[in-house]
């Protein structure tokens, strides 16, 4: 084979086995390229818009790659050969303007039609309705058309997220929470309040929908809802320091009865703790001396 045709062979390969390649990801690398879903109904609407963009991205680059494949074999160089003279085609021009525009148009239509079921809450299961309590929706905060959810307080900070159950009596004092994990019962849809006390963090489950930054004296709200039991793995995903790396989070979904029993243990160890506490500081005021 001649060199000067090996020049021409070699760039036509890569760019055919590129092309070949990302034709081919969607199915042999769906969990590397496309967003983790499966645990939550707006993680799965996402990763279905993200994969129906990917789709039109893969037809219009293959459909691109292959005119320029075919004008890179079909006109390439040959001895004596003198180059046709082209000022434009207006109908191409047109065409291809107009195709681009219709590709746009078509997706910003599909988005939008999406959107409301990735970011509007849905109503919990009738069986877990028991868990929820009323919500009010304000600004950007939105609830479930029933205007019930179980609504879980995040607060990321320096290195740990806490979460708050509240109980639905308006006393903050008394709601159970946790540390790290937070523990939800399945078929009840949960409404995230997103805050931080320090520095910018970003909470981020990546099975049960978008990430959703923390910033402080600011709220952001998420919401998700699993159907079956299971743990679900997250990581703080904005750069908030020396130990971001060690910020890790997690949701262990559970049956109804055994959030409700976890619950109940919760408040119960709180309770005991803060009775600990408060023995310990009346010993403290009538014995100085007294060791804690």
């Amino acid at each position: 084979m001649a060199r000067s045709n090996r020049r021409h062979i070699f760039p036509l390969a890569l760019l055919a086995a590129v092309g070949a390649s990302l034709v081919v990801a969607p199915a042999a690398m769906a969990g590397f390229i496309s967003p983790e879903h499966g645990g939550s109904p707006n993680a799965d609407r996402i990763h279905t818009l993200y994969m129906l963009t990917l789709a039109v991205g893969i037809v219009v680059f293959v459909g691109v790659e292959g005119v320029l494949l075919y004008t890179l074999i079909k006109f390439r160089a040959r001895k004596g050969a003198v180059a046709a003279q082209i000022h434009g085609n207006t109908r191409l021009e047109i065409g291809w303007t107009v195709g681009a525009a219709v590709i746009l148009v078509v997706l910003a239509v599909v988005t939008f039609a999406a959107l409301p079921g990735i970011r509007d809450p849905e109503n919990s299961d009738a069986s877990a309705a028991a868990l929820t309590f009323p919500v009010v929706a304000h600004g950007e905060k939105k609830v479930p058309s029933d205007g019930r959810s179980l609504d879980i307080d995040v607060t990321g900070q320096q290195y740990v997220w806490r979460y708050r159950y509240p109980d639905g009596d308006d006393n903050p004092s008394n709601d159970a929470f946790s540390y790290t994990e937070m523990v939800v019962p399945i078929g009840v849809t949960v409404t995230l309040n997103i805050r931080a006390i320090d520095v910018a963090h970003s909470w981020w489950i990546p099975k049960l929908g978008g990430k959703m930054d923390a910033i402080p004296g600011y709220t952001n709200y998420a919401w998700f809802k699993i159907s079956k039991p299971g743990v679900y793995r997250g990581q703080c995903a904005e750069l908030c320091g020396r130990n971001h790396a060690n910020m890790v989070a997690q949701v262990r979904a559970v049956p109804p009865d055994e959030y409700t029993a976890w619950i109940a243990k919760q408040k119960a160890d709180i309770a005991a703790a803060n009775t600990a506490v408060a023995a310990s500081h009346g010993k403290l005021a009538n014995d100085p001396q007294a060791t804690p």
